[in-house]
């Protein structure tokens, strides 16, 4: 069995965290989200993989020969849609395959449940389901894929996993994957619907938030850092080599914490909580429910939840973050998340600033004292005072 990983994509959506690293290279639980797919695989014993690679390819590819994976790797030169992506890997195939997208969670039980059907597709209901391609289904089998209507007609999607065979590529005439299966479909070819055990994807920032809680309890628990005997660490954790955790601090699990952080002194790391390498947590702050990647630092007195906060990005001291439900626009699109902050790569936000539910662009200074709301749009480079 073969398989190809489509991980071509930006994820525009996902801005302003992809405006330097590809969508499959956001770290969730402090692992790439590729890393899963690959390891999904390779559980399943599917060990001949070709990874797609465009936006960002040297990124993509450098990570993947720094993590060993007994991958191959093809580029997409253009962004031309996901069935010209997949028509890059063409040569490298041989019989019947599985293509993924790069930049979604699956587990292996999934895999194992397609990979053995021929002509099927991965599906899953959704609360959402206007966000993806919506799968009609009669008698197991697959009618049509109607791609992000407007009024679904049911809440089960196409999860983006296929397994195919080569003559699949005789259907492909227009640049997205979507189509190449219309038009498989209505050439009277016939496609099972396989319902997945455990997929999720992340559409908008907030997203991430939703498979870090779901990923987290997969970190293996360690506790390879320095932890005073003043602190508490409860619950499934994991603590990477070199961290140190200060005195009085309180870590409640699940939670994941890099290598080389400092946190605290009583400081105080709630559930649901990853945390990158090089991270500083300051003293008598709250860190809960959030994604906060390398090198970032959470100043003292702060209080930063439901948020992900990008990488290098600074929150001076008596910084926090409200929880709030902003009707946004994102790529012409009106959409409600709830959510307390997202914050681009080396923003500096400074003391005594609460973000309601706000989304601020890479390298932003933001000065202090300042209220930021959802609804305030705040792009790459801007300064607010």
């Amino acid at each position: 069995m073969q398989a190809v990983i489509l991980a071509a994509g930006e994820g525009k959506r996902l801005r302003p965290l992809t405006r330097s690293r590809p969508k499959a290279l956001i770290p969730v639980a402090n692992v790439p989200i590729i890393d899963y797919v690959i390891r999904a695989l390779l559980a399943c014993g599917i060990r001949d993989i070709t990874v797609v690679v465009g936006y960002r390819r040297e990124q993509v590819i450098r990570h993947l020969n720094e993590e060993g994976f007994p991958v191959r790797v093809v580029v997409q030169n253009k962004p031309l849609g996901t069935a010209h992506a997949l028509l890059q890997a063409r040569e490298n195939l041989s019989g019947r395959f599985l293509v993924l997208p790069g930049d979604n969670y699956v587990d292996s039980a999934s895999i194992a449940r397609v990979k053995d059907v021929p002509d099927a597709v991965l599906v899953k209901d959704h609360p959402y389901p206007s966000n993806f391609g919506v799968v009609e289904i009669r008698r197991g089998h697959v009618m049509r894929i109607v791609e992000k209507p407007e009024q679904a007609p049911g809440f089960t999607i196409s999860t983006g996993i296929f397994s195919l065979d080569l003559d699949f590529f005789d259907y492909i005439r227009q640049p997205d994957l979507t189509d190449a299966v219309s038009a498989f479909l209505e050439s009277g070819r016939k496609m099972r619907a396989v319902t997945a055990a455990d997929w999720q994807d992340a559409i908008y920032p907030w997203d991430l938030l939703s498979m870090n809680r779901l990923l987290i309890p997969a970190a293996s628990p360690e506790k390879a850092g320095e932890i005073s005997a003043g602190a508490v660490v409860q619950g499934h954790v994991r603590i990477g080599a070199g961290t140190k955790v200060l005195p009085g601090c309180t870590i409640m699990g699940p939670a994941v914490i890099g290598a080389e952080c400092e946190i605290g002194p009583q400081a105080c790391i709630m559930p649901h909580t990853s945390i990158g390498n090089r991270v500083q947590v300051g003293p008598v702050s709250v860190v809960g429910n959030s994604i906060i990647l390398d090198d970032a630092v959470v100043g003292p007195h702060s209080l930063v939840r439901d948020a992900v906060i990008g990488e290098g990005c600074r929150l001076d001291d008596h910084s926090s973050t409200v929880t709030a439900s902003p009707l946004l626009e994102i790529e012409g699109e009106q959409v409600r998340g709830c959510f307390g902050a997202v914050t681009g790569e080396k923003a500096r936000i400074g003391p005594f600033t609460t973000l309601r539910a706000a989304i601020v662009g890479n390298n932003v200074t933001i000065r202090g004292n300042r209220q930021v709301h959802g609804t305030d749009a705040i792009g790459d480079g801007s300064l607010v005072v």
